[in-house]
């Protein structure tokens, strides 16, 4: 079995061709000088292209994915619809199919039909739509459980559910759709909490070799986690059992919940290890760690449905 490595990169990122304060080169100088692996430029219905090639001339790394965050409004403009394409090989024309449902699919088929992944991105961004909708999609890939922007509303609010409880809600209905954090960057020279930065969010990946087909395989396979400081030197998936071990940090302590269908608690456990034996009837297990500064890790689900 050929050895694998891990790859961290940020999935949605965005530069002066659309809406960022950054261009491309810019933009990719900070994740090269940050030590990321691989990077998606994500500009709003625009495939940024030119820069992937020049840069990749002159540095291993970041290796660039191609990609593109296809952006629609519905309801006069009061509804985003955002999904990012990974991987897409030519640019991808947005679909507005009237609503939510309709557009959701038919953006992530396009999508598909361009040999990418579909990232749905931010549901609760301006409270554009939560798992009812998500629940009705067939064949979406990834789904944002953390955004790094402060307007995503990334823990819900009164009434309205958090990107981790739809993404249980959406798991539980029995889509099987992997979790993905990023920066959704934008800001690149004014850095505070109410700019949208990068380094905020992103994936680790699992995968023999650095390249654009290993890294967009890997992650539509589930094979990485996602992350927003908390870092895995070890994780093993399997229909018998889950089990990681954490990166130290120090001073910092950690704590993992791992959580089953309808977003029950399984089982947590303190310390640098842990590990959940499936018994077979919890619907799906994954993991979350916790660590004392309020960062976090997420690995993918293992499905256990009969």
């Amino acid at each position: 079995m050929a050895k694998t490595r891990w790859f961290k990169g940020n999935i949605h990122t965005h530069t002066s061709e659309s809406d960022g304060d950054a261009d491309p080169r810019t933009v990719v100088r900070w994740y090269r000088q940050h030590d990321y692996d691989f990077l998606v430029l994500s500009d709003h219905n625009h495939l940024t292209i030119i820069d992937y090639a020049e840069g990749q001339r002159r540095f291993k790394r970041p290796l660039m994915v191609p990609g593109e965050e296809l952006s629609i409004r519905l309801n006069e403009g009061t509804v985003p619809v955002h999904i990012n394409g990974i991987g897409i090989n030519r640019m991808v024309e947005p679909i507005d199919a009237d609503d939510v449902v309709s557009t959701l699919q038919a953006n992530v088929d396009a999508i598909h039909q361009a040999g990418g992944i579909a990232s749905i991105n931010h549901p609760n961004y301006q409270w554009a739509f939560d798992d009812q909708a998500l629940k009705q999609v067939v064949g979406a890939n990834l789904l944002e459980i953390f955004n790094g922007v402060h307007v995503a509303n990334v823990e819900g609010a009164p009434g309205r559910p958090s990107y981790e409880q739809i993404w249980d809600r959406v798991l539980s209905a029995g889509r099987a759709i992997f979790g993905v954090a990023s920066d959704d960057s934008h800001n690149y020279s004014d850095f505070g909490q109410d700019q949208a930065n990068p380094g905020r969010g992103w994936v680790v990946v699992r995968a023999e070799v650095l390249s654009s087909e290993a890294i967009v395989d890997a992650m539509a396979a589930g094979d990485f986690y996602a992350s927003t400081g908390v870092a895995l030197s070890e994780l093993d998936m399997s229909p018998e059992q889950v089990s990681l071990t954490i990166e130290p940090d120090q001073d910092t302590e950690f704590t993992t919940a791992f959580t089953g269908r309808d977003g029950k608690l399984l089982h947590e456990q303190t310390g640098m290890d842990a590990k959940y034996d499936i018994s077979g009837d919890e619907g799906y297990v994954r993991a979350t760690v916790h660590d004392t500064n309020g960062k976090k890790a997420w690995t993918q689900p293992v499905f256990t449905f009969r």
